[in-house]
């Protein structure tokens, strides 16, 4: 996931890249071996990346994520 700063197509590849970053991580780690990614971009925020017209940091940051769902 991200914040909504920069364009969608950005965004949706930087997501992307961070969902396999942290499956990579599980991977050598030994966590995980068959660990999928997905990426959102800014499709799914859980914070206003802006309060009334302004710019929301607090929120931005919060957007920035990775959710891990394990599945037994």
């Amino acid at each position: 996931h991200t914040d909504a700063k920069g364009s969608d197509a950005y965004n949706q590849e930087l997501s992307e890249r961070r969902a396999q970053a942290v499956v990579a991580a599980l991977r050598q780690r030994g966590v995980a071996q068959d660990a999928s990614a997905r990426g959102y971009g800014e499709t799914q925020p859980v914070a206003p990346n802006t309060v009334d017209g302004r710019d929301n940091p607090g929120g931005r940051q919060l957007n920035r994520r990775v959710e891990i769902f394990v599945r037994t």
